[in-house]
């Protein structure tokens, strides 16, 4: 059996969600590319995790293949923070930033039970820790998106609480996820080719956000298979 099958009914269940975003963390670790898995203490549920820090110019953020992302790994060698610091835990206030504005993004990955698919939540704030408003958070999508996200609210960018955390974060709607994903995964069955869930989803759903996946993620897929 595949690690990255799905249900016979295309749906992704909570056990194949979590199976997926192991494979997922698995290649992320291999290449340094910073998510994690966050556990939720005293229960089976968790999501994934990661945090990234742009720079914005004058005129708002640029694409990411223009602007300067720096991840987990990129940032520790850049501003020589130890590998034993976890990013959340540094101040970054104490930091020589040589006059560059920088905004903290950290996105989540949880599952919905509601609608059975991955949900990317997202908060933003600057070096102060001042939250970034709604306002803000539109300016950081790039330009080819907006007109898309604006057509419907099944893709609109609203401020929820956290279903694990209870925090408000920022989420893309999830309700249009089974139908977009359905055509790629049947697509795979027919072909019999391997197909992780969460990465499929991500390259879809991240660019939107300013998070973009390694090609290499895809190629990881079928090199790894459930035991």
């Amino acid at each position: 059996m595949d690690y990255d099958s799905c249900n016979t009914d295309l749906h992704l269940g909570e056990k194949t969600f979590q199976l997926s975003c192991h494979n997922f963390i698995q290649h992320s670790k291999a290449i340094g590319d910073g998510w994690v898995w966050e556990s939720i203490e005293a229960t089976n549920e968790g999501y994934m995790k990661k945090v990234l820090l742009k720079m914005k110019n004058a005129f708002g953020y640029t694409i990411p293949e223009q602007q300067k992302i720096v991840n987990e790994k990129t940032y520790r060698q850049e501003f020589e923070v130890q590998d034993t610091m976890d990013l959340e835990e540094i101040d970054i206030s104490s930091i020589d930033l040589s006059g560059r504005e920088m905004i903290r993004f950290e996105y989540h990955v949880v599952y919905s039970s509601s609608y059975q698919v991955p949900v990317l939540y997202f908060r933003a704030c600057d070096i102060d820790g001042r939250p970034l408003t709604l306002e803000e958070i539109w300016q950081s999508v790039q330009e080819n998106y907006k007109e898309r996200l604006l057509e419907g609210p099944w893709e609109t960018i609203t401020q929820q609480e956290h279903p694990l955390l209870g925090q408000p974060f920022f989420i893309l709607h999830p309700c249009r996820t089974h139908e977009l994903m359905t055509p790629i995964l049947k697509g795979a069955r027919e072909e019999k080719q391997s197909v992780n869930y969460i990465t499929a989803w991500l390259s879809m759903m991240g660019p939107v956000l300013g998070l973009n996946l390694p090609i290499s993620y895809t190629t990881a897929t079928s090199a790894q298979q459930l035991d």
